[in-house]
């Protein structure tokens, strides 16, 4: 195969992953990589959340079918906006390589969490956000943010946000930390992350040849990390339709699973934090899911769709 196509949304951070994706490739095989642009539903309805709108598959259908149209070979996504299931004919067929997952605040004026305000306005889309912030700051004023990330932060330059929220991940990548005064980032048990974040799923066609051709992009360590995080949530049924946070963090031979799901409004949650040991990884993302539905994950994750 001479050539190789990914098919790519055209927002700053989405060019950024195809073109980093592309370059190991160009560097890894004697082939060749080009970018295919498109705008997705999710790049074009901004008015709306996610949640009311039908989610993150939002930002992957017209990729999709720009590969089952055989337009394009491959897709490089936020691996936390790739749905549990597949069309028919496309597979997940890499994760590479994790930048750090957490969460991070976002600053004119406010050096950190804490120092905000009672009342800030905080900008932020997310209903697994909006929950933790409340649990952590109920006096706190949650604003819907959409967006790429760079009209984010013009949004909160213009002095509509006391702070905004955002993936750590896109921060670094986009080099963005200079664009703004403060940068505090959560850690894990301030604010758990959503299942994936910070890493990168490429999905493609089911061909033997491309498959071989991506098989140096996936990294173990995050591969091991994000199993158990897309386990948890196809068992929950759960998307970004529902407030649900879960990070597992590989230490040598240990992981560190961080869970938690509720209301958007913070006022009724289910929570946990796990250690296994690595071997134990496989099958652990159903095990726990399980175990917060024993406990009434499904009514309340019902509770959490009639209240948005």
């Amino acid at each position: 195969m001479n050539q190789l196509i990914i098919a790519t949304r055209k927002s700053a951070l989405a060019l950024w992953q195809s073109e980093h994706i592309a370059q190991i490739l160009k560097n890894q095989h004697n082939v060749d990589v080009v970018l295919q642009g498109f705008k997705t539903k999710g790049d074009i309805l901004l008015d709306s959340p996610l949640a009311k709108i039908g989610g993150k598959g939002l930002f992957t259908k017209e990729l999709e079918e720009s590969m089952l149209r055989n337009e394009a070979h491959l897709a490089v996504h936020s691996l936390k906006d790739v749905p549990s299931f597949f069309p028919k004919g496309l597979v997940l067929a890499a994760v590479s390589k994790r930048e750090k997952s957490n969460d991070a605040m976002l600053s004119q004026k406010y050096e950190n969490f804490l120092s905000l305000p009672k009342g800030a306005k905080i900008g932020t889309t997310s209903l697994r956000r909006k929950m933790q912030l409340l649990l952590l700051r109920p006096d706190l004023e949650i604003i819907s943010l959409r967006g790429n990330v760079n009209s984010r932060i013009e949004k909160l330059k213009k002095g509509g946000f006391d702070a905004i929220i955002l993936a750590l991940a896109g921060i670094k990548r986009l080099k963005l930390d200079k664009e703004v005064n403060f940068i505090y980032e959560f850690s894990k048990d301030e604010l758990i992350p959503a299942a994936s974040q910070g890493a990168l799923g490429i999905e493609s066609v089911e061909d033997v040849k491309i498959l071989n051709l991506l098989k140096c992009l996936n990294d173990e360590n995050t591969l091991i990390e994000t199993t158990i995080e897309r386990e948890f949530i196809a068992t929950l049924e759960g998307g970004c339709q529902v407030p649900i946070g879960i990070n597992a963090e590989l230490n040598e031979d240990m992981v560190c699973v961080r869970a938690i799901l509720g209301l958007p409004d913070g006022s009724e949650i289910l929570k946990d934090k796990r250690m296994i040991k690595k071997s134990e990884f496989k099958g652990f993302g159903e095990i726990l899911a399980k175990e917060f539905m024993s406990k009434g994950a499904k009514e309340l994750l019902k509770k959490a769709e009639d209240m948005i």
